[in-house]
């Protein structure tokens, strides 16, 4: 069923018009995927092309994908190894979400961190106090590495 409904997904994918998300198979593995993100207008992540890896399990859909960024970025809920912090790739994922629905939360994700939940406590301290400077470095790693 997995492979089935990867490739329902990623007819649907190429069918969308949001440009600001893209994702696709890494090669002939269907089960192992690439995706983009555009950084957000009005973000400190404005301009940045940030990549993902995603990989499916057999368990697909009834498991989310496991999902990383492969681009550095300073962020409060995305950590140095780019494991991401995001209640439906854990205990709030459902089969009715696609990936296209969880590379939109992400691009969300961008715009509106949540420091309450965060995977990366120093960033988002620095992000509740000191809101400039934080926008300041992840604008400064945004021009860096996306």
């Amino acid at each position: 069923m997995s492979i089935s409904r990867i490739q329902k997904e990623l007819k649907d994918l190429l069918k969308d018009s949001n440009t600001n998300i893209t994702a696709g198979p890494e090669g002939d593995d269907m089960m192992h995927w690439r995706g983009t993100i555009i950084g957000p207008s009005n973000t400190p992540f404005e301009g940045g092309v940030f990549l993902l890896d995603i990989k499916f399990s057999e368990s697909y859909p009834f498991k989310p994908p496991k999902i990383n960024f492969i681009t550095k970025i300073f962020h409060p809920n995305i950590n140095a190894q780019g494991a991401i912090c995001l209640d439906i790739l854990k205990n709030e994922w459902s089969p009715a979400l696609t990936i296209s629905s969880v590379l939109l939360s992400l691009s969300s994700l961008l715009t509106d961190p949540n420091a309450a939940d965060p995977l990366n406590p120093d960033v988002a301290r620095l992000y509740k106090t000191d809101r400039e400077e934080y926008d300041r470095i992840a604008r400064e790693w945004t021009e860096k590495y996306a």
